[in-house]
C-alpha cells in the first residue's frame, strides 16, 4: 500500500497553479500539504481550490488556508477495520499513515485496502438532458472539415463526438440531443449505423443561429437544467458535481471555466502619465478563467432567445445579467479542458488521448 510519497505530497509554499498541475497528474485527485519539516498540515483537493476561487475571486493564496487542516490520518499502529469504517463513513479514497513526528510514511489506498471486495460508487447518475451543439462548420479545422463535419473528426479510433459521449456514459446518461446543421446527413448516417447503448435525438437547425440560437428549437421540452456542450471540447471533471453546484447556488446559467496561465517572455515596463519609467516586471505571469464551452442552463432561459436570429451563449448570458438573473462559474484546472477545435489543440489532444 506504499505510494510514491512525492506524487501525493506538496509543500505548503507552493502556488495554486502548481497544486492544480499536480492534482491533474495524480489519479487519486487529492494532495497532502506538508510544512518545511515535511510534517502533515492538511489535505487539498480540486474542490477545495474551486471553493477558494469562488469565495475570494482570487487564483492565488496559501495552500494551508485553502485546504482541509482536519483531514483524516492514522498512526503506524492503526486498526485496519476501524480505518475501513472511517473511509466508508467519510467517503474518502486515501488515508496518510503518520510517524510519531507527523511525517507521512505511506498511504492506504481504497482499492488496495479493500482488495476489490467493496467498490465505492464514484459516479452519480445524471438524468438531465445533454445537448451537444454539433451544427457548426468547423472552419478552424480546414481543410479537414471540407470533407468531414467537425463532430466526426477522429481522435484515435473514435470521433470527437463519441469521446464526449463516453464521458457522459460514466453517469448512465441514456439520451443525447444533437443540434445539427452543417453536413447533418453525415452525422445522422454515422450515428444511425453505429452500435450504441444510448439514444440520439436530432434537433435540425435550418439556418445558422449561433451557439444559443439552436436551443430555441427545444423550448418547452425540458423542465430540468440542461447540460449544454460544444462538440469540440472534452471536459475531464465530475459532471454530477457541476450540476449540484449549479442547483445549490441557484444559478440560471453556470459556465464551466478553465484556469489559464500566460507568461510574457519579456521584461514589462511600467510608466507614469509623463512616460517616465517607474518599474520593471521580469517575465510576469497572469492567470485567467477561460470559458470552456460547457454550460448548465435552466430551461426558462430559452425564453430569452429570439427566434431565427444569430444569438450566441455570450448574448444569452449578457441578456440574463441585464435582467438581474444569476450567472455563475464552475472552475476546473487547465489540463481538465481539451479544446480540439483548432489544429494546435487537436494535435495536443491526439497525444493526450491516443
Amino acid at each position: 500500500m506504499i505510494k510514491n510519497l512525492n506524487t501525493l505530497q506538496i509543500a505548503s509554499n507552493q502556488s495554486i497553479r502548481a497544486a492544480m498541475k499536480q492534482l491533474d497528474e495524480t489519479a487519486e485527485k487529492i494532495l497532502f500539504v506538508v510544512d518545511e519539516d515535511e510534517k502533515l498540515v492538511g489535505s487539498l483537493s480540486d474542490g477545495d481550490i474551486r471553493r477558494w476561487i469562488l469565495q475570494t475571486g482570487k487564483i492565488d493564496g496559501s495552500l494551508v488556508e485553502i485546504g482541509n487542516i482536519h483531514c483524516y490520518s492514522v498512526e503506524l499502529k492503526y486498526n485496519p477495520e476501524e480505518v475501513k469504517k472511517e473511509m466508508v463513513a467519510r467517503k474518502i479514497n486515501i488515508v496518510p499513515v503518520l510517524s510519531a513526528d507527523k511525517k507521512i510514511q505511506e498511504f492506504l489506498i481504497w482499492d488496495q485496502f479493500f482488495e476489490g471486495k467493496f467498490k465505492k460508487k464514484v459516479k452519480n447518475q445524471i438524468t438531465n438532458p445533454v445537448v451537444i451543439m454539433a451544427g457548426g462548420k468547423g472552419t478552424r479545422l480546414d481543410p479537414f472539415t471540407k470533407i468531414l463535419p467537425k463532430p466526426l473528426i477522429p481522435i484515435g479510433e473514435k470521433t470527437i463526438l463519441e469521446i464526449i459521449i463516453d464521458r457522459f456514459l460514466d453517469y448512465e446518461v441514456k439520451d443525447f440531443y444533437f443540434t445539427v446543421n452543417h453536413k447533418a446527413g453525415f452525422i445522422k448516417s454515422y450515428f444511425d449505423e453505429l452500435k450504441k447503448l444510448y439514444n440520439v435525438h436530432y434537433v435540425d437547425e435550418q439556418e445558422f443561429t449561433g451557439t444559443a440560437g439552436s436551443l430555441k428549437l427545444i423550448e418547452g421540452k425540458f423542465t430540468d437544467p440542461i447540460i449544454l456542450t460544444n462538440c469540440d471540447i472534452i471536459i475531464e471533471a465530475d459532471y454530477s458535481d457541476i450540476l449540484n453546484h449549479h442547483i445549490e447556488l441557484k444559478n440560471q446559467i453556470t459556465m464551466v471555466t478553465s484556469m489559464k496561465n500566460y507568461k510574457i517572455p519579456y521584461g514589462v515596463c511600467e510608466i507614469d502619465s509623463n512616460a517616465n519609467l517607474v518599474g520593471m516586471k521580469e517575465k510576469p505571469e497572469f492567470n485567467f478563467l477561460i470559458n470552456t464551452g460547457m454550460y448548465i442552463v435552466n430551461p426558462d432561459m430559452i425564453q430569452l432567445i429570439p427566434k431565427n436570429t444569430m444569438f450566441h451563449m455570450t448574448d444569452l448570458i449578457a441578456e440574463g445579467q441585464k435582467r438581474g438573473l444569476k450567472v455563475g462559474v464552475y472552475p476546473i484546472s487547465e489540463n481538465s479542458w481539451i479544446d480540439v477545435g483548432e489544429w494546435e489543440e487537436y494535435r495536443k489532444a491526439l497525444k493526450k488521448l491516443t
